[in-house]
This record gives C-alpha cells, sequence and structure tokens, in this order.
C-alpha cells in the first residue's frame, strides 16, 4: 500500500472524543473516514452531518459491519474500555490496524488479548495518547537526553479537571460496567505515561498509592495518586482525578537541570506549545532570585497533535507495524495495574509486574 494514498478509517461508536479524532483524520495528510458505525444508523447518521463528514461515508447500525467493510483499512475505537477486548480482537481479526482509546483495557490480561490478536494478524496498534505526536515532546526528550541536565532524580505529574454535577453522574467515566478504572484510567493514564515517558518508559520497581483515594457510591475511581519507585532510587508521583480545577503539569528534575510545562496533555493553543528549562540553578547574591532564570522555548506545529497521531499512525500502516506503540501502551497498562492494586490492597506496596 501506497503511502500517498489515504489510509481509510472507520469509526466505530460516537463518543464525544471521536468528533475531536474525526476532525483530526480530516486534517492528516494520509487519512480519511470512510465509514462510521454506532448501534443504530440514526445515530450514525446524525453523528455523520454533525461533524461534516463527505456524503460517501457509508453509514452503519451496528460495529461488525465497519469491520466487515473491505474498504476500511483501519479503526478507530472510541468505545467504553469494558468494550475495547471484544471489538479491538475482532478488528485485528478481520485484518484492520487498530487506533484505541485509553486506557486501552481494564487490565494487562485484557490488553495482551488485543495485542497478540494484532501482531497475530499483523496489524498496527496505537493507543490514542496524543501529547505523545507533538514536537514539544520530542524536543523535551531531547532536552532530557542532553548529559547536563543529568541523572534524572524525580518526577512528578497532575491531571485534573473540575467535572460538573451531571458528569460525575452519568459519563461512562463514572460507570463501573463500562470504565471501571474511573479517573484512573482517565486522567491517570495521562499522568503515568508521562512518569514513564520522562524515564524512557523504564518499569519502577513499585508503586505505593497515596491515602485518600475518593470513589463514587457505585466503587468507581473520582480521584487519587500514588508514588512510584525505581531500583536506581528515582522516585515519581503523580495525582488524578475529577474533583479539582484544569491542571496538566510535569516536572521532571535531574541531578543539574529541571523541565516543567503546565499543558502536556492539551496545549493552551494549538499551534505552539512551551516549556521551561532551568540548568544548573541557583540564587543571586542576597537569594533574591534565581540564576540563571529558567530558559522558555516555544515549539510550533502547522497540525494539531491529533492530526499529528492519525498522521504517523497511518504512516505506519502503510510502512510496517512498529511494535514501540504497543510496548508503551502495555507498560502504561502495567502500573495502572499496579495503582489500582494499591488502592484496593489499603495503599500497600505493589510490585510492578512485566
Amino acid at each position: 500500500m501506497a503511502e500517498t494514498i489515504p489510509i481509510r478509517f472507520g469509526v466505530l461508536g460516537c463518543a464525544d472524543i471521536a468528533r475531536k479524532v474525526s476532525r483530526a483524520i480530516s486534517l492528516a495528510p494520509n487519512a480519511t473516514v470512510v465509514a462510521v458505525g454506532s448501534r443504530s444508523a440514526d445515530k450514525a447518521r446524525r453523528f455523520a452531518v454533525e461533524n461534516r463528514y463527505d456524503a460517501a461515508v457509508k453509514i452503519y447500525g451496528s460495529y461488525e459491519a465497519v469491520l466487515d467493510d473491505e474498504a476500511v483499512d483501519a479503526v478507530y475505537v472510541p468505545l467504553p474500555t469494558s468494550l475495547h477486548l471484544r471489538w479491538a480482537v475482532m478488528a485485528a481479526e478481520k485484518k484492520k490496524h487498530v487506533l484505541l482509546e485509553k486506557p486501552v483495557a481494564l487490565n494487562v490480561a485484557e490488553l495482551d488479548q488485543i495485542l497478540a490478536a494484532c501482531e497475530a494478524n499483523g496489524v498496527q496498534f496505537m493507543d490514542a495518547t496524543m501529547w505523545m505526536h507533538h514536537p514539544r515532546t520530542q524536543k523535551m526528550t531531547e532536552a532530557l537526553l542532553d548529559p547536563r541536565f543529568g541523572e534524572i532524580k524525580s518526577i512528578h505529574t497532575i491531571f485534573t479537571f473540575s467535572a460538573d454535577p451531571d458528569f460525575l453522574e452519568n459519563d461512562i467515566r463514572v460507570k463501573p460496567d463500562l470504565d471501571a478504572l474511573g479517573a484512573l484510567g482517565d486522567t491517570g493514564w495521562y499522568c503515568l505515561r508521562g512518569i514513564l515517558w520522562a524515564v524512557d518508559y523504564e518499569l519502577p520497581k513499585s508503586v505505593t498509592a497515596l491515602r485518600g483515594t475518593v470513589f463514587n457510591k457505585s466503587g468507581v475511581i473520582l480521584s487519587c495518586g500514588a508514588s512510584l519507585l525505581w531500583e536506581d532510587g528515582k522516585v515519581a508521583t503523580f495525582q488524578c482525578g475529577f474533583l479539582s480545577n484544569l491542571s496538566m503539569d510535569i516536572t521532571v528534575i535531574g541531578k543539574n537541570g529541571t523541565l516543567h510545562l503546565n499543558d502536556f496533555v492539551i496545549p493552551f493553543t494549538e499551534k505552539s506549545a512551551s516549556f521551561s528549562l532551568a540548568m544548573e540553578s541557583g540564587f543571586t547574591e542576597l537569594v533574591t532570585g534565581w540564576l540563571p532564570i529558567p530558559s522558555q522555548h516555544v515549539v510550533t506545529t502547522e497540525l494539531p497533535q491529533e492530526a499529528l497521531m492519525v498522521k504517523e499512525f497511518s504512516r505506519l500502516v502503510s510502512t510496517g507495524v512498529d511494535k514501540k506503540w504497543p510496548a508503551r501502551s502495555r507498560k502504561t497498562q502495567l502500573v495502572i495495574d499496579a495503582v489500582k492494586a494499591s488502592i484496593d490492597k489499603g495503599c500497600e506496596p505493589v510490585d510492578v509486574g512485566a
């Protein structure tokens, strides 16, 4: 399949996030939507109209029909997490490449089944962690790898937003039968991916949940946090939830450097994003300020990060499977599982599996 031919996407489901990714597919130069499916054809048709799909896009009243369409090369799956195993495996078995919303599974055992199906059928798997594809992320990676930054000592991440009463009562992310991981699987996924990114995906030795996890009446997590420990002494913490003001922070601290940003999940603007970098910082005379002052680094982009994600996924569909993406998803899921286990055990330390 030549890379110049657009990858033809089918969209499984009409979740709100699918609106954003539908736009991303339309912006990516090597992708196009050719089909959308929902549990009813009317809902799929309304979604297509609201998102200005081309009139040629096929409308289906089932997910199976999208997977049976031979014109579909890849599927974007924004379904509730409890449905990922069934539909991602079926998509792979139908030889469709899989772009899967996070959290990718309820646990690593489910994810392993999804990844095994993708590998057996030679299809690309990627989770939809969009900020990984922003050019700022590559620039920050280069900063962390600079020998002057020094050995990483600690990482701290936060992703919270203040959900309204309707969300806390009715959103799928608070329903135990749909997204049982709650905030840990949603905002926590980003925090833990950020931590793993900072340490080049080296798994921690153990995880200990922080006390104070908040659950709803159905037992779904609304707010939580944890500390992570590596064998070489690195430490990390994260806090996630649906109950406090919008915050998206990463701080990475090395022996000689500190990297910080306040909008790592969704940049403040689509066309540019920044981060600060402090190297060998100290105090001025009389301790009245910093010396040197942290430098600000602005990275621009013509395409928003979600379109860059679609572009990269489509490139891999055209040129060959890249196993680093499923490996990163699996490591993130392993740490999610460990945090959940620590919460369930009353905040006891839990070793991270392999």
